[in-house]
């Protein structure tokens, strides 16, 4: 195997913009309908959510938009989980080019992010402009609230999808436990619901579920009316952080048998 040279950071920008192009190709191909699919299956998904919960309850359980409240919801949780299943399967996926003395690891990683957040941050806007237009609304209660939150649904996603790129790769069978372990994510992390109106029991254990404090996160920023005190950015900090470094750690340790396997 050839040495690793040190390089400058121009020619490492070099190679995540050309990783960055390859990942436009194989994830949307030649056609305009991959980017127009990522727009579409949100707002599908949101319009599902109204027909479905409008029909039940006279009001959402915050302000007078139903589909406001659950892009409110649905959207930081498609952001996390899709950053943390891509990148979860960007080693896989591309370890034909770690054969190259160029690329390392950590390149074909933000290459991939990159493409995930440009993508994501762009069917967020599109979304809640086309949202806060059809709701009357003039403009967010707090923009701050608005790009944190979307902003650590991405390094939260992103920090978890490092982690288990080394470990789908050393354990194959962590990525069928990981899907069981995940599935109720859905349902507990307050998409379609407040976590403030659930018994204090439920409360203080779906705490530790960061995404609660992400989406709590936004609605605080869409809503001037919602406190959310339970919200604890240092939390979700602090576990992105621990993850990302057991992600980074594994990366390096585990180098020659992801290549080599």
């Amino acid at each position: 195997m050839a040495v690793a040279r040190r390089r400058v950071p121009f020619q490492t920008v070099r190679v995540i913009a050309a990783l960055l192009m390859r990942e436009v190709s194989t994830t949307f191909g030649r056609s305009s309908l991959g980017y127009l699919w990522a727009v579409l299956e949100p707002i599908g998904i949101i319009v599902v959510f109204t027909l479905a919960f409008s029909i039940i309850f006279k009001q959402p359980p915050l302000g007078d938009s139903f589909p406001l409240f659950y892009a409110t919801g649905y959207l930081p949780f498609g952001m996390y989980n899709s950053a943390q299943s891509k990148i979860s399967t960007s080693i896989a996926q591309n370890k034909a080019l770690l054969f190259y003395p160029a690329v390392t690891h950590t390149d074909v990683v933000l290459g991939r992010f990159t493409l995930i957040a440009l993508t994501e941050f762009t069917v967020a806007l599109i979304v809640f402009s086309g949202l806060l237009i059809y709701s009357g609304v003039n403009s967010v209660a707090s923009f701050p609230h608005v790009f944190m939150a979307l902003g650590m649904a991405l390094v939260l996603g992103a920090s978890v999808g490092l982690m288990n790129a080394t470990l789908f790769e050393i354990f194959p069978s962590w990525r069928s436990i990981w899907k069981i372990l995940t599935r109720p994510m859905f349902f507990i992390s307050a998409i379609f619901y407040l976590y403030d109106t659930l018994p204090s029991d439920f409360q203080a254990v779906l705490w530790w579920n960061p995404l609660i404090h992400i989406i709590g996160s936004l609605r605080v920023g869409f809503y001037p009316e919602y406190e959310g005190a339970y919200i604890s950015w240092l939390y979700v900090i602090m576990l992105s952080l621990v993850l990302m470094t057991i992600g980074l750690v594994n990366l390096r340790t585990s180098n020659k048998f992801i290549i080599n396997n």
